[in-house]
């Protein structure tokens, strides 16, 4: 699968997270679209380094959608994590 449907999946995978994790987040829909695609490229990679295994066997397959919701869920952990100390201070 190219780097273009992983960037589709992720634009998905993004608001998929957002609806997840739901909560005010500066940025808005454009963020979540970026959170999203880094996402879903995150969860490609850790797919593929870490168990080994090619998430990206195909656009319909469950574990590309899994890895893509999966690494969208920790990029919005980060990114809150970041913007939420700095709205602190």
């Amino acid at each position: 699968m190219s780097i273009i449907a992983w960037v589709l999946i992720g634009l998905l995978a993004g608001a998929i997270a957002k609806a997840i994790m739901p909560g005010k987040d500066p940025g808005g829909c454009f963020i979540t679209m970026i959170i999203g695609i880094v996402g879903g490229l995150l969860g490609g990679w850790l797919g593929k380094v870490i168990f080994h295994v090619h998430s990206v066997k195909g656009f319909f397959h469950l574990s590309t959608w899994i890895a893509a919701i999966v690494g969208s869920v920790i990029v919005l952990i980060i990114y809150r994590l970041i913007t939420g100390s700095r709205s602190r201070h």
